[in-house]
C-alpha cells in the first residue's frame, strides 16, 4: 500500500514502516521557542530535572511577540531567556530578525523531509519548505528540550488540490481563505493538509508559506507542499547541508478525503469576525467602514505581499481616516521592501512602517482596537479580541484587498482600483 508524504517522513525518521494512526517517538530535527511561549517551556524542562537540552544547536530562540519589550514583565521574561540560552549555549536571534516563522526558514531551520516543532501554533508554515512542522504547547517543549524527541500520533493526509492560474489581483491569500471556508475551522482537526496540483507546483514560495501558515486554522496538526524544484532553488545558500532528493506521495496512497479547487474561479476573499472560516466574497463586504488596516505578519509580511499593496497604491495616498500600520515579517524583508523605495512611498502615503515584529497580530503589544473599531489585516485569525477590545471586529484579506481599502477607508474590491 502506498504511503503520504507524512508517512514517509515519519517512516524515514523511525527507521520503519509507519502508517497514519500509528503513535511514535520521533526525533526532532529543530525545536523554536519564543519570547511568549518560551519561559514557561524552560520551565518544564527544569521541572524535568533538565540541566542540559538535548543538543543546543538544533534549538533556536528569537523575540518576536512582544518587541521591544512593551512591559516590565515582557522584559523579563526576555532576560530570563538570554540568561538560559548564554548557560546553554543555544544562538538567540533575540529580536534582531522578526517573526520567528519568516527566521525559521529564512535561515534554514526547515527542510524537506526533517520533523521540526515549535511553541507557536503558526509553526506549520515550515511545511512549505516540505518539513513536517507543528505547533506544540510549553509542556512538550520542555520535554523536547529535555530530550530531543516527543510523541506523535501520525496525521491522516486531505489532499488539497488546486488547479487553474490566479486572475489578476487574487493570489495565495484568497486562496487559502477559500479552501478554510470549504474546510471549516475544524474540518482538518489533528489531521495533514497536503498542497498538491498545478497551482502549487508553479507557486512562489511566499505564497506557499502563507497557505501553510494557516493550516492550523482548519484544525490541521500539520500543512506540507512536495518539495519540487522551486524548494530546492529556496534552500541552496540556506542549508548546504541538504542535496536535493524526491519526496511525494506514492500514486496509491490513502488520504482521508480530497479537496478540489480551482484558482481560475477565484475572487478576492474576506474573512468576516469572528472567525476564519466565516469566508466571504469581498463583494459581500464591500462598503464596510474600517478603522485600521494592517499588512504584516507571518501570514503576509513578505517583500511580494508589500510590492503587490504598492500596485495597488499606484501615486495615491492613504485615507486619512485609516491607521495603515505595515510590518514587514524579517529583517531580510525588510531589507527587501526598503531597498525597492517600497517603505518611502508608504510613509509618504500615510503608513506606518515598524521593525520587523508580530506588532498588531497577537493583540498583545502595539496597534489595539478600541471597542467598536474595525481592522481589516493580512494576518491569520480575526477571533473576538485578538486585536485589542473584544467588542472590536477583524476582517482578514489579502495585501492587495487591505491597500485598496486602504485607500478608500472602507472595504474595497482590489479589482475595482
Amino acid at each position: 500500500m502506498g504511503a503520504t508524504l507524512v508517512e514517509k517522513i515519519f517512516s524515514s525518521r523511525c527507521g520503519k514502516e509507519i502508517e497514519a494512526g500509528d503513535v511514535v517517538m520521533a526525533a526532532v530535527d529543530r525545536a523554536m521557542i519564543h519570547d511568549i511561549t518560551g519561559p514557561l517551556a524552560v520551565q518544564k524542562f527544569r521541572e524535568m530535572n533538565g540541566t542540559e537540552v538535548f543538543d543546543p544547536a538544533r534549538i533556536v530562540m528569537l523575540f518576536d511577540h512582544q518587541v521591544p519589550a512593551d512591559s516590565i514583565q515582557a522584559a523579563e521574561n526576555q532576560k530570563f531567556m538570554r540568561e538560559f540560552a548564554l548557560h546553554q549555549g543555544i544562538h538567540n536571534y533575540d529580536l534582531r530578525e522578526g517573526v520567528c516563522h519568516q527566521v525559521m526558514l529564512e535561515k534554514g531551520h526547515a527542510a524537506p523531509g526533517e520533523i521540526v516543532v515549535g511553541s507557536d501554533s503558526h509553526t506549520c508554515m515550515y511545511g512549505a519548505a516540505g518539513a513536517f512542522a507543528t505547533g506544540i504547547g510549553s509542556t512538550d517543549m520542555g520535554f523536547v528540550l529535555r530530550f530531543g524527541a516527543l510523541y506523535f500520533r501520525v496525521p491522516d493526509s486531505i489532499r488539497v488540490e488546486v488547479n487553474g492560474a490566479f486572475a489578476p489581483r487574487v493570489g495565495a491569500k484568497d486562496l487559502i481563505l477559500e479552501i478554510a471556508g470549504s474546510i471549516g475551522a475544524d474540518g482538518a482537526t489533528y489531521q495533514a493538509l497536503e498542497f498538491t496540483g498545478e497551482t502549487f507546483a508553479s507557486m512562489p514560495m511566499p505564497g506557499r508559506m502563507t497557505c501553510a501558515n494557516m493550516a492550523i486554522e482548519m484544525g490541521a496538526k500539520a500543512g506540507i507542499v512536495p518539495p519540487d524544484a522551486i524548494t530546492w532553488e529556496y534552500l541552496k545558500g540556506r542549508r548546504p547541508d541538504v542535496r536535493p532528493f524526491t519526496l511525494e506521495s506514492d500514486e496509491d496512497a490513502t488520504y482521508a478525503e480530497l479537496r478540489e479547487f480551482d484558482a481560475a474561479d477565484l475572487v478576492p476573499k474576506v474573512a468576516v469576525p469572528h472567525n476564519v472560516d466565516n469566508v466571504v466574497d469581498v463583494e459581500e463586504v464591500a462598503g464596510t467602514h474600517v478603522d485600521q488596516v494592517f499588512i504584516g505578519s507571518c501570514t503576509n509580511g513578505r517583500y511580494e505581499d508589500f510590492a503587490e499593496a504598492a500596485e495597488v497604491l499606484g501615486d495615491r495616498t492613504f485615507s486619512e481616516d485609516v491607521r495603515v500600520i505595515l510590518i514587514p515579517a524579517s529583517r531580510d524583508e525588510y531589507l527587501k521592501t526598503l531597498r525597492a523605495g517600497l517603505i518611502e512611498r508608504f510613509v509618504e502615503a500615510g503608513a506606518l512602517v515598524e521593525a520587523p515584529c508580530c506588532g498588531p497580530c497577537m493583540g498583545g503589544a502595539f496597534g489595539l482596537l478600541a471597542p467598536g473599531e474595525v481592522s481589516l489585516s493580512t494576518s491569520n485569525r480575526n477571533f473576538r479580541g485578538r486585536q485589542g477590545s473584544t467588542e472590536a471586529g477583524v476582517y482578514l484579506c489579502s495585501a492587495a484587498t487591505a491597500a485598496a481599502s486602504a485607500i478608500t477607508g472602507e472595504i474595497t474590491d482590489p479589482r475595482e482600483v
